[in-house]
């Protein structure tokens, strides 16, 4: 699937998690492939998927904002001929729409609906980029669902 040595790991621990269920595996093989990649400093490609993969597996919101945001800030470096050469389909600007309903979803359940919401209506602005597939759909469903969810909830005064 991928050309890319790291990117190929960073789909096993994302198989071991949603195919498996094995959420613990899954965050200690992330975590390895974090201190290989150097962290925050490493390839912004693998930093943003690694971040975005690695949040999916926490047990704090507060952690896993931090871990969308980190995934959220590299998006800005990565370029779509680097992610063609490591084998991946989708353009940056696809990425754009789950990064930032990952980031509103966290802080709807921090209780900052505000932020929230600006956070959705930058993955709305963003969701053109995205195919008609599954995970275009995919992605589409869950920015309905956060909608319906954050019009339930008063703006903050």
């Amino acid at each position: 699937m991928y050309s890319d040595p790291t990117m190929a790991r960073i789909g096993e621990a994302v198989e071991l998690h949603h195919h498996r269920g094995q959420r613990d595996a899954a965050r200690a093989l992330f975590a390895r492939i974090w201190d290989d990649i150097g962290g925050d400093q490493g390839d912004p490609l693998h930093v943003c998927v690694l971040a975005h993969s690695m949040a999916d597996v926490q047990d704090d919101v507060h952690e896993e904002l931090a871990w969308d945001l980190r995934a959220l800030t590299a998006a800005g470096l990565v370029t779509d001929e680097r992610a063609a050469q490591a084998g991946v389909t989708l353009s940056v600007a696809g990425l754009y729409p789950s990064l930032h309903l990952n980031v509103a979803d966290c802080y709807r359940r921090l209780g900052d609906p505000d932020r929230a919401r600006d956070h959705l209506r930058r993955a709305q602005a963003t969701v053109g980029a995205l195919g008609d597939d599954g995970y275009g759909r995919l992605i589409r469903g869950g920015l309905d669902r956060l909608a319906q969810r954050l019009s339930a909830e008063p703006p903050q005064p």
